[in-house]
């Protein structure tokens, strides 16, 4: 039976060509029960084929392809956790000891992490193939001794390949006479790059953007056939036949290569708890003071309680206890260290989250649904967004996790950069060698086409960028980016995800220096963490928090005083300010749209203020949510539900579905569904959406209504709102905690505008206005800025007698 044991990805950057989950479908097909991914310096790939092998029904076994320091590469494959764990620990020390991009070890500092791990000899870059290439067999000799003395004789493979090239064969007999000399088993591989026959053009493609050339001039340094392909065992059977004991050790050893990422090992750090407290019991007795204070005696107190009860009832079955409590812990800090912090997200749907002080949105007042962001049936960690001022503050907290969890204990999630329209198209057209104009016409052809179909889109506008579509090479360039978008180009990190764990994080993923200094980037992205149960905390930086604290400061020092926590509800001067638009730097209704949007609104109380930062979003534009919403405002049009049962989730939106978790309501009582359900039904109509899925989903929600006894133009009108609106569904969360910050930053620009707007002018760039457009409207509301003096202005704008003292910032 043969096993692949050495495919390769895109995630070996610039090399593989196909997705990891290609792979395991395309294993499946050919019967293959197992394949493992072995990429460049990593496990990039390891959690997405981990799921896709799983929903196949195809073992995924985990690999690496080590650099070694004379250039070859060395495939490891892991048989238990302890080698997982190594070659985590591996490429950890490789990445962080080196600079970005030229991470690479010795085969003495390779030795210490050996055990567990199973050494392929690796093909034409392998360290014995580059001896015996260069002539210089008995350096290869002493290589594969070496390597069998650092992972023993049974954990050491001679792997040989064959893609039908001449000198190829000459190499596969110097390496089957090496190791039958040696006593070192042989073991087949093919080491595809792509899984179909088709991917070959796109992976030349990748050698043309590594080697900086293209198709007319790559050469020799393209690949040579179309051979470097996932083949199944009756083909390889073919290849191999005079070397069946290399096929059959190729399956012999899958069956030893036991690990899985199922036994991955990750535990979230303890709590430090005061003695004799257990976490939930010290959470119970945070959240009990914190209801006290949020709620005291008053009309909500009751029913916030039994809210708690509740949500920590369900955090204990989850034992989330200490998760609550560790991000209850950062946001202390952030308050013991004068550190603006707001949570925000779908965690402003909790209450617990809001007796903590994590949220500043009362959820049992606003009547959020705690379900949008906790539930049983998940199976997945609550993701709790913590906003920040941006810049220095911000990092001061992300150091300041690093330092309590250590630096192997903590790691920003990464974000993977994939091939997108216009980077494709210009990426794609240069390997073609068509003309830069060329490639900048079909770069912004491609611009905004979102997720509508590429490959029709293009097929149907290459005109417009002045192309032939019957042009052999342009329609070449078509399939080409159709099929390269979504690949990964290169790793970035994310604006704020961090992952923490008990102990040393490196022995659950690779960790990798960031660009930016004093950083470390984990492999994965925030969907692969989830997946695997790795616990993110966003620290997102917000321009807007570093003006309110800077705001807050300024006012400080001038002998004021501004608690945002206890800011006038209801303040008739900041809302008539916002009813005439006069919005330039409020916090999210400060653009065009907005301002136009405003004196029609008319906003009069905060949950006004909700629903105006919310109704300028894609979902009420796409679902044609805003024209009825503003006219039954103004009493134009009466307001109507599209089923009575519907009327207490729509009343306070006038009938019209603005938000998120309306469409999950929506679905619990007019199609039965559960909370869970609902979940379920925000997930398939999501960003990365499946068209299976969202008919699957579709079909459940008409036979949910129809047993309700919901049918016709109700059931469709009901069906339209949900299936138009899923996808930019803005949650009532979201728009609930940004509210909180326009609202703040709209009464400190009324009642303390010298404040503000030097605070915002010291934060620029950010928001939709020029510097010079921000200093003509505070002059415009009778602020005096003061010109900038050479000789004596500072950098930042300051607060003086006369005005606001403009700072070299502004100029």
């Amino acid at each position: 039976m043969f096993i692949e044991l050495h495919a390769q990805s895109a995630f070996s950057f610039l090399e593989g060509a196909e997705h990891p989950e290609a792979f395991a479908a395309e294993a499946a097909r050919l019967d293959m029960p197992a394949v493992a991914l072995v990429d460049r310096d990593g496990v990039y790939g390891a959690a997405r084929l981990a799921r896709a092998a799983l929903n196949a029904g195809v073992k995924p076994i985990v690999g690496s392809e080590i650099t070694l320091a004379d250039g070859s590469r060395l495939p490891l494959l892991v048989e238990d956790r302890e080698g997982y764990q190594n070659l985590c620990r591996l490429i950890t020390r490789m990445k962080l000891g080196a600079p970005k991009g030229a991470a690479a070890t010795t085969l003495d500092d390779l030795e210490p992490y050996a055990a567990g791990l199973v050494c392929l000899t690796g093909g034409a870059r392998g360290p014995l193939a580059r001896r015996l290439a260069a002539g210089d067999g008995e350096g290869a000799r002493a290589c594969l001794d070496r390597l069998v003395a650092i992972f023993g004789r049974s954990s050491c493979f001679v792997e040989v390949q064959r893609h039908f090239l001449r000198e190829q064969e000459a190499m596969l007999q110097a390496l089957v006479a090496l190791g039958r000399g040696a006593g070192v088993p042989l073991v087949a591989s093919n080491q595809p790059l792509f899984a179909r026959p088709e991917g070959r053009p796109l992976a030349d493609v990748f050698t043309c953007i590594r080697e900086k050339t293209d198709l007319d001039r790559a050469g020799r340094r393209l690949l040579a056939n179309g051979e470097r392909v996932l083949k199944g065992g009756v083909e390889m059977t073919q290849l191999f036949r005079d070397l069946s004991d290399a096929l059959a050790n190729s399956g012999e050893l899958a069956l030893r290569l036991a690990f899985t990422l199922k036994d991955l090992g990750y535990r979230f750090p303890e709590f430090p708890l005061p003695p004799g407290q257990t976490p939930l019991g010290y959470l119970r007795e945070l959240t009990r003071c914190g209801v006290g204070a949020r709620y005291g005696t008053g009309p909500l107190a009751a029913r916030a309680r039994r809210q708690v009860a509740h949500e920590l009832e369900l955090i204990g079955r989850l034992d989330l206890a200490g998760y609550f409590l560790i991000v209850w812990d950062i946001v202390e800090h952030c308050r013991t260290h004068d550190i603006l912090v707001q949570g925000r997200g779908s965690a402003a749907n909790s209450a617990v989250c809001y007796a903590l002080g994590i949220t500043a949105v009362d959820p049992v007042g606003m009547e959020l649904l705690f379900e949008r962001f906790l539930s049983e049936a998940r199976g997945e960690w609550p993701d709790i967004d913590l906003d920040l001022p941006s810049g220095e503050r911000r990092e001061a907290v992300i150091q300041h996790v690093y330092r309590r969890y250590g630096r192997l204990g903590a790691g920003m999630t990464a974000n993977v950069i994939s091939y997108r329209g216009r980077s494709a198209a210009r990426e794609v057209g240069q390997a073609l060698g068509l003309p830069g104009d060329m490639r900048d016409r079909l770069a912004q052809l491609v611009a905004n086409w979102g997720y509508q179909d590429p490959n029709e889109l293009l097929t149907k506008h290459l005109p417009e960028a002045g192309c032939d579509p019957s042009s052999p090479r342009i329609r070449r360039f078509a399939a080409l980016w159709t099929r390269i978008q979504d690949l990964p180009r290169h790793l970035g990190q994310h604006s704020g995800g961090m992952v923490i764990a008990a102990g040393r994080l490196d022995d659950v993923v690779p960790l990798e220096p960031a660009t930016m200094p004093g950083r470390v980037v984990v492999q994965w992205d925030k969907d692969d963490c989830a997946a695997l149960g790795i616990v993110k905390v966003d620290l997102l930086g917000l321009g807007m928090m570093s003006v309110l604290q800077d705001s807050l400061t300024l006012v400080r020092e001038s002998g004021g005083e501004v608690d945002l926590a206890r800011l006038p509800p209801d303040d008739p001067a900041v809302y008539r300010s916002l009813q005439e638009a006069d919005t330039i730097g409020v916090f999210q209704v400060e653009s065009r749209a907005q301002m136009a949007t405003l004196p029609r609104v008319r906003p009069e109380r905060f949950y006004d203020l909700v629903v105006q930062v919310a109704i300028i979003r894609p979902g009420p534009i796409v679902g044609d949510m805003v024209h009825p919403y503003i006219n039954r405002r103004r009493g134009r049009e009466p307001v109507t539900y599209p089923h009575p049962s519907l009327e207490p989730i729509l009343r306070r939106t006038l009938g019209v579905p603005l938000f998120q978790e309306q469409l999950l309501r929506m679905a619990m009582v007019t199609a039965g569904f559960t909370a869970t359900e609902a979940e379920e039904l925000r997930r398939a109509f999501g960003f990365k959406r499946s068209e299976r899925l969202m008919a699957e989903v579709e079909t459940k929600l008409r036979a949910g209504m129809a047993r309700q006894g919901i049918h016709g133009d109700a059931a469709e009108e009901i069906v339209r709102s949900i299936t138009a609106f899923a996808l930019y569904g803005f949650p009532e969360s979201h728009a609930s905690s940004f509210a909180l910050l326009a609202y703040a930053s709209a009464y400190l620009r009324v009642h303390h505008p010298a404040a503000f707007y030097a605070a915002l002018l010291n934060n620029q760039p950010m928001g939709f206005y020029h510097p010079a457009t921000i200093v003509k409207d505070a002059q415009r509301h009778g602020l005096r800025i003061l010109p900038i003096d050479v000789t004596r202005s500072p950098w930042l704008c300051v607060l003086e007698r006369a005005g606001v003292g403009a700072g070299l910032v502004t100029s």
